[in-house]
């Protein structure tokens, strides 16, 4: 008698379980619909992560709802028997499946799409970094042609080089600097090297004061932010891999359950409602 209720007792509780499982996605699945736009592809990229994400819930609720009703299987026949659920089990796992094999090639397109469009726009906003700087070198060169301007232009070179004399020469100050926290490692490194040649100063300056190559140095920042950004869009596909992997795993599972089980199900109907044939 009491292996008898507690075979009865774990058979409600996983049917039960089931049920809400199953439910809990339904809900979760209405929720998340509410946001989705046919054309929004970046909502539909989060639709279908969130969907995904959540696809096994009701795949461990059909296990847990069948596992019930086999543990029902092995009752006495006679007992009354509760609504069948695994016909509509069966079909909404079906449904399920459909669902997320649609999912996969849907998802992979929208992932390609906004890669494209990232590495676009990085393009595109690399294009107008240069431009902008090289019409700001235009305009600086522009000016070099004015004699107050280049005179200007002498006289703080002047300044930074008796600044830098000054520093390396006076080995309190020079130490100082080495040892101050606010001043960083590359600086300490000139300073050192400005120490050990003080002729690198009008080289440093030189090369600070030169319209071209401080160009040529933004130019070059500018192009490795840009391979480095186009870099981690390319790697951005991965995540979106795994989503679309995820759904035509779920799909070939939920097909497998719901269209194996209807085909089981039609054919143990059909069997028993055949007549035994007269001898």
């Amino acid at each position: 008698m009491n292996n008898r209720f507690a075979a009865v007792l774990a058979a409600r509780t996983l049917k039960i379980i089931g049920i809400i499982l199953i439910l809990s996605f339904l809900v979760d699945f209405l929720i998340l619909s509410l946001d989705f736009s046919p054309t929004d592809k970046l909502l539909q990229l989060r639709w279908a992560i969130s969907v995904v994400e959540r696809g096994v819930v009701p795949l461990i609720g059909l296990g847990m709802l069948f596992a019930g009703y086999w543990i029902d299987s092995f009752e006495d026949g006679n007992q009354p028997q509760s609504i069948d659920l695994r016909m509509p089990a069966l079909i909404i796992s079906s449904l399920l499946g459909l669902l997320f094999l649609v999912i996969a090639p849907i998802h992979a397109t929208n992932v390609i799409y906004q890669r494209t469009q990232a590495v676009e726009q990085i393009t595109k906003n690399a294009e107008l970094e240069e431009n902008q700087l090289q019409n700001q070198l235009n305009q600086v060169q522009a000016q070099l042609a004015n004699e107050q301007f280049r005179a200007a232009i002498e006289q703080r070179k002047t300044q930074i080089k008796a600044q830098l004399t000054e520093r390396i020469q006076n080995e309190q100050r020079y130490k100082e600097a080495l040892n101050d926290p606010k001043i960083s490692p590359a600086e300490k490194d000139l300073l050192k090297k400005f120490k050990a040649n003080p002729q690198e100063i009008d080289k440093f300056i030189d090369q600070q004061t030169n319209p071209q190559q401080v160009a040529n140095q933004r130019l070059a920042q500018i192009r490795a932010q840009r391979e480095e950004r186009e870099k981690q869009a390319e790697d951005n596909w991965k995540p979106g891999l795994r989503i679309v992997i995820g759904s035509l795993l779920l799909s070939v599972a939920y097909i497998i359950i719901g269209w194996s089980g209807l085909k089981g199900m039609s054919a143990f109907q059909s069997g028993g409602k055949r007549k035994v044939p007269a001898r």
